[in-house]
């Protein structure tokens, strides 16, 4: 994901409100209580930011990388798989996204890795967690997980020197019909967006059917939020836009970017919260996301993160 350059949110606790509208019943997400950030041990390798909270700039076009470097990318993403796949035993109702947090931390660290989000331009967690209205960039809190919420878990790890990067959708119990058609359409957007992806093909031809699919069913395409180039970077070219366009660039054999659509059963617009990191819809309509990282190969794709 894309993430925005600074944060300048305070710990606090706001009431939460339930609704029930055209979009279905669940509860709106607020800023909670957000704990203190997490240490990471002195002898785990960490990226140019862990400290400094400043990414070194990346590649001013899209890399190539050669075969030590995919293999050194399959490593980082199968880990972020394994990761994503561990948390799932701790997604249930009355467990607060903080927790969860705090579990996968240890995971990562434990295995010898680093939880790349975790002070990426100050971002204070080690993983993204967003319910319900939240579309990307949800901050963990000590709000407890509720029957009915969705909720987003994006994992990203910096292993051996290369980041790995995926994000998968959850129901808490309970879910209504709603919830679940927004989140299958989502898979779907992301399931045809790889399905292209092969040598020579415009990256822009992911958009294109991304936005058709999400059309057909009646659902909207957030556009703030795009996939990217990733490597030894967490963030880097290709610019990967889940909206139609026609931006040029082609795919090529050892180009690898992650691909994440959005949808909403609403707006498209979204708005930052004070924390300046969580993503809302304007009109508070539920959202999902999902996301694998991509290899282009010599006759088509691998998804690494599968």
């Amino acid at each position: 994901m894309f993430f925005r350059n600074f944060f300048k949110g305070k710990p606090q606790t706001t009431a939460r409100k339930l609704i029930n509208n055209s979009f279905g019943n669940y509860e709106v997400i607020e800023p909670w209580e957000v704990t203190e950030i997490k240490k990471v041990p002195s002898y785990i390798p960490k990226p140019s930011y862990s400290q400094s909270s400043i990414p070194q700039e990346g590649p001013k076009s899209p890399e190539i990388k050669d075969k030590n470097q995919i293999q050194s990318m399959r490593h980082s993403c199968s880990f972020a798989k394994q990761v994503l796949f561990y948390a799932k035993n701790y997604i249930k109702a009355g467990t607060t996204t903080d927790k969860l947090d705090a579990i996968v931390h240890e995971m990562i660290i434990s295995n010898g890795a680093y939880p790349s989000p975790l002070n990426y331009r100050g971002f204070p967690k080690s993983i993204c967690t967003s319910v319900n209205n939240v579309a990307c960039h949800g901050i963990p809190d000590k709000r407890p997980l509720q029957k009915g919420d969705i909720l987003n878990v994006d994992i990203t790890v910096y292993l051996n020197g290369y980041h790995g990067d995926c994000s998968k959708m959850f129901e808490i119990e309970d879910c209504d019909e709603e919830a679940k058609h927004l989140i299958s359409v989502t898979e779907l957007c992301l399931k045809k967006a790889i399905d292209i992806c092969k040598p020579n093909e415009n990256f822009s031809s992911i958009g294109c059917i991304i936005e058709a699919t999400a059309d057909k069913y009646g659902y909207s395409v957030i556009p703030a939020f795009a996939g990217h180039g990733i490597g030894t970077y967490f963030h880097g070219p290709p610019d990967i836009f889940h909206f139609a366009n026609n931006f040029a660039g082609k795919m090529l054999p050892g180009m690898t970017f992650t691909i994440e659509p959005v949808l909403s059963r609403g707006s498209k617009e979204v708005e930052i919260l004070e924390d300046g990191w969580t993503a809302v819809t304007a009109d508070n309509s539920r959202t999902a996301q999902c996301e694998h990282t991509v290899l282009i190969t010599d006759t088509g794709c691998e998804v690494l993160t599968f």
